[in-house]
């Protein structure tokens, strides 16, 4: 049961880009010097025609047995497939602005120095990660106090694809971050 739970996981979390924060129309809190940077979503990172799952189309996941052989070796491509999953060449050097969720890596006298920005809440911390290029190393410019596990926030800064493996996942991006600013909703409107 917990390897086809693992399997159904993975297949699930590379349909999961887009996240409440988007479809609840929030803004974000950000500083002006962040006007630079070009919004970007999360489906931006993926080459056009990129199917993670493409070799597991036919698999019927749910048919098979956690125990047998053919779980463990589907269990194996897959992670093998995510973490070398290509990412957007165009995107090279590209000034942005991305929102994301935050996992720690680590920290400077109780400051954030590096952490992992991903596109859904307890992605690398409560499922499996996603695919690299939907993982981006975030390296501060200057160490941030106040972060946490899972804070929703908004990083701009300059994306390059960098593939770097941590504890937590395989990165397929990394993002040199000048402004990281908490993530906010829009004021309700009467």
């Amino acid at each position: 049961m917990r390897v086809r739970i693992y399997l159904s996981a993975l297949v699930t979390a590379g349909a999961l880009t887009a996240t409440a924060m988007w479809a609840a129309g929030a803004e974000p809190a950000v500083p002006s010097a962040a006007a630079t940077y070009k919004d970007t979503q999360w489906d931006d990172l993926i080459p056009k025609g990129w199917d993670p799952l493409k070799r597991f189309h036919d698999a019927n996941v749910g048919a098979l047995n956690d125990g047998s052989p053919k779980v463990v070796e589907l269990m194996r491509e897959m992670r093998e497939a995510w973490d070398n999953a290509p990412t957007n060449s165009a995107l090279d050097g590209a000034a942005v602005r991305l929102p994301g969720y935050v996992i720690p890596l680590e920290e400077v006298k109780g400051a954030m120095k590096e952490f992992l920005l991903v596109p859904y809440f307890g992605a690398c911390v409560h499922t499996p990660p996603p695919p690299a290029n939907q993982i981006v190393h975030v390296v501060a410019d200057k160490p941030i106090k106040g972060l946490r596990t899972m804070d929703a926030v908004w990083v701009s800064g300059t994306l390059k694809p960098f593939r770097q493996d941590s504890a937590m996942g395989m990165s397929g991006y990394q993002m040199r971050a000048a402004v990281v600013a908490p993530y906010t909703a829009p004021a309700v409107r009467p």
